[in-house]
């Protein structure tokens, strides 16, 4: 059996330098060739439509998540995906969310270009075909493989916007590493079940809108900001917390929408009932807010977004905060 690649854009597949820029791109086979060590692992490869991470839609993830599901009914280990790494921390997490299978869904990238000194994407590529071939990666639902790390996809974030260590996992570090060519896990998070299918007329008629709560900021901000969308991501100071003018707003649209509480600060997790103050924690969950406890703001928009897509009330909501986050 072997493992399946799919490749998309992004860094690990630019080459040449164009007038604008690093623009050409490699194509899988290319990518495959330039990897020492790939060639002795049984590898099939297929491109799929390149685009820039920045260009990726839910629509396009999850049908990638529906060809490598297929791959993997047709007697694939296990599936690797390149892709650009400006988006990774949100579709692998989307793709996390539906990944039914037992055999891994490993995402990887680069941070350095194939002309420049050092490109980190062939030794990204080869560890994630091996994560991906690897019998202890199975039941850990969607990995990311990057810098010789292994890290599950509802925890990594991208931290730096140039290192080649930029992907982390603050609030759990890595699952395990490659070392010598071999996939160590050091732990083994439980899986949460997969959400059910979602619809895609729903999906396109579902929006989320995100707003980070900043110093002296606007609360009229929001009412333009909420304006055709069904539901928000509130991305407060430190534990949760907002302007005290904030809350009665949040509160309203909380009648009208959910409104999910996050932390801007990239790790911890939201409280519940330690502040008490108007604005804090204890009184924005008073007036309808949802908790989204350690998910950053990023990976709880992806969550409310398919949990309206696939028509989930508020109740429904707040319980698959309560398991998510």
């Amino acid at each position: 059996m072997s493992v399946v690649l799919f490749t998309l854009g992004g860094t690990i597949a630019m080459a040449g330098a164009g007038p604008t820029g690093v623009v050409t791109r490699l194509t899988g086979a290319e990518l495959a060739a330039a990897v020492p060590g790939l060639a002795d692992l049984p590898l099939d490869v297929r491109d799929v439509q390149a685009v820039p991470s920045a260009d990726l839609t839910y629509a396009r993830i999850l049908d990638l998540v529906a060809v490598a599901g297929a791959a993997v009914a047709d007697g694939a280990t296990g599936v690797v995906v390149t892709q650009g790494t400006d988006t990774l921390e949100e579709t692998v997490y989307l793709a996390d969310l539906v990944w039914p299978h037992a055999a891994p869904l490993v995402f990887t990238g680069a941070m350095r270009n194939p002309t420049l000194a050092g490109p980190d994407g062939p030794a990204n590529l080869l560890a994630a075909v091996r994560v991906a071939a690897a019998p202890a990666a199975r039941d850990l639902g969607v990995l990311v493989a990057l810098n010789d790390e292994i890290h599950a996809a509802r925890y990594v974030r991208k931290t730096h916007s140039t290192s080649t260590a930029t992907f982390a996992s603050p609030n759990a570090g890595p699952l395990g590493h490659v070392i010598e060519g071999k996939v160590r896990l050091l732990t083994r998070p439980a899986r949460h079940a997969p959400l059910a299918s979602v619809d895609r007329d729903r999906l396109a008629a579902n929006r989320v809108a995100l707003h980070t709560v900043t110093l002296d900021d606007d609360v009229a901000l929001l009412d333009g900001l909420a304006q055709g969308r069904q539901g928000l991501v509130v991305a407060g100071f430190g534990v949760g917390h907002v302007p005290p003018a904030f809350a009665p707003a949040l509160g309203a649209l909380a009648d009208r929408m959910p409104v999910v509480l996050t932390s801007r600060t990239g790790a911890g997790s939201v409280l519940r009932h330690t502040y008490g103050a108007v604005g804090s924690e204890t009184d924005l969950r008073r007036r309808g807010l949802v908790n989204g406890g350690l998910l950053d703001p990023y990976k709880a928009k992806v969550l409310l977004r398919l949990l309206l897509a696939g028509g989930a009330d508020r109740a429904e909501v707040a319980a698959a905060f309560a398991r998510h986050g």
